[in-house]
């Protein structure tokens, strides 16, 4: 199993379109193999950003960087652009490897 997470820290002011940004789009991912799920997690909010964080579990590191270089990445991240603005820096992407997995 393989995580990887991406943090946001969005202005406070942005918050409602850089959700409905997520949830309008067509991630692409429940067609590229080795996905097994993703979920947009809203965190606390400060005086100067409400903090996020996309989920997304892969079988396997593999998984993962084919994904990146698909065409159903690019796809999903094409309109990446049209978010400027809405966030105190770039997204920090954090990347876990399983060690215990209880089900």
């Amino acid at each position: 199993m393989y995580l990887t997470m991406n943090r946001f820290k969005v202005v406070p002011a942005q918050a409602a379109a850089f959700e409905e940004m997520w949830t309008s789009r067509d991630s692409h991912l429940k067609e590229v193999p080795g996905f097994r799920s993703f979920a947009l997690m809203k965190g606390p909010e400060r005086e100067d950003h409400v903090l996020y964080a996309s989920h997304t579990l892969w079988e396997d590191e593999a998984s993962f960087v084919a994904w990146t270089k698909s065409e159903a990445f690019r796809k999903a991240h094409g309109g990446a652009k049209a978010s400027t603005g809405m966030y105190l820096g770039p997204p920090e992407l954090e990347i876990f490897e399983a060690v215990q997995v209880l089900e």
